[in-house]
């Protein structure tokens, strides 16, 4: 996988680390280091998990070498389709942001709850990259989920809208995209 690859799998990847940021910064009003802790947080789930399931792919990857391409077409494409599904049928102004008050364990509960996906995207990574190459891709996924989370703190103090369901339906499409170009290169 290389880096432009990455760099767009981390956009898809992070497009609920933006929505959850920008409303939470938005309903809590929350100062700029609060902000900055919570992208860190996101940063650090959304890299974690796949980084989590990629090990698991590394280890799955000998028992079932012969179709891990369609095992990693297979995990992208259900959850690229599961979030343009869940955007299609999304109301328009859901509460994102349950909780009255945020802190560290907050922020934690919240990066684990957007990162959950990644995971299953990470044992993708595993099983059709090596290890050295996933974690180039999964500090590529931090750092991009930190500076995205960051412009959704921005958003946020200044009440402007993140378009959630057009951006969900987007990073779906991407992450089929990857879905099916890992399962091109196998087959062809």
């Amino acid at each position: 996988m290389n880096f432009v690859e990455a760099f767009v799998l981390a956009l898809a990847l992070c497009v609920d680390s933006l929505v959850v940021s920008t409303t939470t910064s938005f309903r809590e009003k929350m100062p700029w280091r609060q902000g900055v802790l919570m992208a860190v947080v996101f940063g650090l789930c959304q890299g974690g998990f796949p980084l989590m399931g990629a090990l698991i792919g590394d280890v799955a990857r000998s028992f079932i070498e012969s179709v891990d391409h369609w095992v990693a077409f297979a995990l992208l494409a259900f959850v690229g389709g599961k979030m343009i599904v869940e955007s299609i049928g999304k109301k328009e102004d859901a509460d994102v942001s349950t909780y009255q008050r945020i802190n560290l364990s907050t922020f934690f509960l919240l990066g684990v709850a957007t990162s959950i996906d990644a995971f299953a995207v990470g044992i993708g990574l595993g099983l059709d990259n090596p290890i050295s190459t996933v974690l180039g891709v999964v500090a590529i996924i931090a750092a991009v989920t930190i500076v995205v989370s960051m412009v959704g703190v921005y958003l946020g103090k200044r009440n402007i809208p993140v378009p959630e369901r057009t951006a969900n339906i987007i990073a779906g499409i991407v992450l089929i995209g990857l879905g099916v170009k890992i399962l091109l290169e196998h087959l062809l």
